[in-house]
């Protein structure tokens, strides 16, 4: 897909930042939609219908974690990057929980911005990346581990009748585990590959990821069945 075809919806209240962000969207080629008020937001991304949204956590109205949140409920699967100007590794892990795939904290380096975004646009099932001409081969549309079933078309898990919805980056590692299944994986392995080589952040990130997964699959107890850790070295999907 071009990046013509792509919108990408900014939510930021400080003009400054959101026009500069703008402005570098717009001259790679995106189409971008905006607004600067968190009680604005849902509105606005649901009559954009944005491929990937970029947004604010401090924010008039109504706080980024409140919108992620909300938008995940509603069953929205576009990607979240979110900015923060706090670096502070809880507030990191709240994003996350809310539903963000993602974050940077401010003050951020353009070039990092573009690359976490193209790592979360090349990694999500909505859009498909062509390769000589040609479309790259599509996902597995159901996976299965143990008794819950995951559908990666519609972004869902369902166990014992119980649908969840997934966020993209939770369904990214679904896939590699599953990919990979029965072997070892390091933490690092898996950062690199689901997160991205230019993954700046802490292992933390993914055993939040881990941990809402196995809520997901009813393997959330002391003892794992199915998404089992590996002590000193990373995961295994058994």
């Amino acid at each position: 897909m071009k990046n013509s075809e792509i919108t990408i919806f900014v939510v930021e209240d400080d003009a400054s930042i959101r026009f500069g962000l703008e402005e570098v969207l717009r001259s790679e080629g995106f189409e971008v939609a905006s607004c600067d008020d968190g009680g604005e937001a849902i509105q606005g991304i649901s009559e954009a219908l944005p491929d990937l949204i970029v947004l604010d956590v401090m924010l008039p109205n109504r706080s980024g974690y409140e919108i992620a949140t909300e938008l995940r409920k509603r069953g929205c699967r576009v990607p979240i990057l979110m900015l923060t100007a706090k670096g502070e590794e809880i507030d990191k892990v709240v994003g996350l929980n809310a539903g963000a795939d993602d974050y940077v904290t401010k003050p951020f380096g353009l070039n990092e911005l573009l690359a976490r975004i193209r790592a979360l646009l090349r990694r999500t099932c909505d859009w498909a990346e062509e390769a000589n001409g040609q479309p790259v081969s599509a996902p597995s549309i159901e996976l299965d581990i143990g008794k819950a079933k995951v559908d990666c078309r519609n972004y869902e898990i369902t166990i014992d009748g119980e649908v969840n919805s997934l966020t993209p980056k939770e369904l990214e590692l679904i896939r590699f585990l599953v990919q990979h299944r029965g072997n070892v994986l390091s933490r690092d392995e898996i950062l690199e590959k689901v997160w991205g080589v230019k993954y700046f952040g802490t292992t933390r990130t993914l055993d939040q990821c881990v941990a809402q997964i196995r809520k997901k699959i009813g393997d959330h107890g002391r003892t794992p069945e199915y998404l089992l850790t590996v002590h000193g070295v990373g995961y295994k999907l058994a």
